[in-house]
């Protein structure tokens, strides 16, 4: 009786261990799916979006040929600065900084963000976002930036890169016109940076 209990119990953990290793692989394998670090996995405007899996993964720096800084490969800063760069030839006077240091509180909404020399809007401008438009969040300890790839009177549209494994690289949010001001309706947007 005692055999046959170790045989089950053998049995039991054999066929929990076999499950447990496949469903892993499984799982490891939707994670990651097909993509690999470095891969494209949108485009823009004829601006790449490449994949970085985990959000603190870094590849290294990605530099101009010219030595312009464009930020640590394949994070969300790397992208927008890659962005304004191919699309505007824009180069920030400051080019380093993470994702929520693009904007600052204490510059007036509608006026010239010198670290950026771009114009910053806050959430809950007169100025209505557009598309090519940066758009800052005050998520987690560093922020994240994207691209206002779509707007229209209720909804904008983003484009980022580095979102996580496994999170689009678009997004939509709700946006508001109410009392006057322009409001994309997600407590985590601190404005939108634009070309002058």
């Amino acid at each position: 009786m005692a055999n046959r209990y170790k045989k089950s119990v053998v049995l039991f953990l054999g066929v929990s261990l076999f499950s447990f290793i496949v469903y892993a692989q499984f799982f490891d394998q939707r994670q990651t799916g097909a993509q690999k670090v470095g891969q494209v996995v949108d485009q823009f405007n004829g601006v790449n979006v490449y994949y970085n899996g985990q959000i603190s993964h870094v590849s290294g720096r990605n530099l101009t040929k010219d030595g312009y800084n464009l930020g640590q490969k394949y994070q969300c800063v790397e992208f927008i600065k890659r962005y304004y760069y191919e699309r505007f030839k824009h180069k920030m006077p400051d080019s380093y900084g993470h994702a929520k240091d693009f904007f600052d509180a204490s510059i007036a909404d509608g006026h010239i963000n010198p670290k950026r020399n771009l114009l910053q809007f806050h959430n809950g401008s007169p100025t209505q976002p557009k598309v090519d438009d940066i758009i800052v969040f005050g998520w987690s300890q560093y922020g994240h930036v994207a691209i206002i790839s779509k707007v229209s009177n209720n909804e904008i549209e983003i484009v980022q890169q580095n979102p996580g494994p496994n999170t689009s690289s678009r997004a939509t949010y709700p946006l508001i016109y109410k009392n006057g001001v322009w409001k994309i309706d997600n407590f985590r947007v601190l404005g939108y940076l634009r070309k002058i």
